[in-house]
């Protein structure tokens, strides 16, 4: 009986137990070292909230083309900052002071610059017009086996996958790291991709660099969803196992 229960505690140990291959990151990242990074600007997408600042020769000439509210005067708040800012409809435009409707179809912010100076410019309205665009709420979704899930939100053009895990303070113990989903809808076109990261191939490919409205999903890994069960997990086996031999050794010797 003892043989047994001490067969079945080490049955319990090893599935329990992971493996190095399991847990550590990109484990064959030497190969790529001094790689080049593509940094990509990601086009507009409906919903998205814009920040569109319009500057002039002459500034005062310029103030027409603003959305300036004595809210935006009074506090730089990025949730008074998305109230006041222009929403991409549904048809991918916007609605802009004097010019109108504006599609930001394809475009990415730097292409809608471009294209605003050249209305601004070409249609007569200001001389040596400068338009700043930003993009004020760009976030990413992680859920699952992550120590903080949650939506993220980040100001710069881009951050990689990593960094979105080091805002949900990283996968927990576990995570399923050789099988992370990230779901993408761009233009209509939901892709999901099936990322590996105890392999290093996934920095070449188009899911390196985070795009807003991203949603990253870590499922739990073999050896949690076995503790799940009707058990709960390997502790409380152990429990349950050391007082059913501690009743059987009681009753054998009665």
């Amino acid at each position: 009986m003892k043989v047994k229960f001490l067969g079945l505690l080490l049955l319990v140990f090893l599935q329990s137990c992971k493996t190095k291959k399991e847990m550590l990151y990109m484990q064959d990242i030497n190969a790529y070292n001094n790689s080049e990074v593509k940094f990509t600007n990601p086009s507009l997408q409906p919903n998205d909230i814009l920040k569109i600042t319009v500057g002039a020769l002459v500034p005062e000439t310029a103030i027409p083309y603003n959305r300036i509210s004595q809210t935006m005067v009074q506090t730089n708040s990025i949730e008074m900052m998305q109230l006041e800012g222009y929403l991409v409809s549904l048809e991918q435009t916007i609605s802009f002071p004097i010019l109108g409707e504006v599609s930001v179809a394809n475009k990415t912010v730097v292409q809608l610059e471009t294209d605003l100076i050249n209305r601004l410019e070409t249609g007569g309205h200001l001389v040596n017009p400068s338009v700043n665009v930003r993009l004020l709420n760009a976030k990413v979704t992680i859920l699952g086996e992550v120590k903080i899930p949650g939506t993220y939100t980040f100001t710069e053009n881009n951050i990689n996958l990593l960094q979105a895990f080091g805002l949900a303070g990283d996968l927990t113990i576990n995570g399923e790291r050789n099988d992370v989903l990230l779901i993408r809808e761009i233009d209509g076109v939901r892709t999901i991709a099936h990322l590996d990261l105890t392999q290093s191939n996934w920095l070449e490919s188009p899911y390196y660099l985070i795009k807003p409205n991203d949603v990253i999903m870590v499922n739990p890994n073999g050896a949690k969803v076995k503790s799940a069960g009707f058990f709960g997990n390997s502790s409380s086996f152990v429990a349950i196992a050391s007082l059913l031999l501690s009743s059987i050794i009681l009753i054998n010797t009665l």
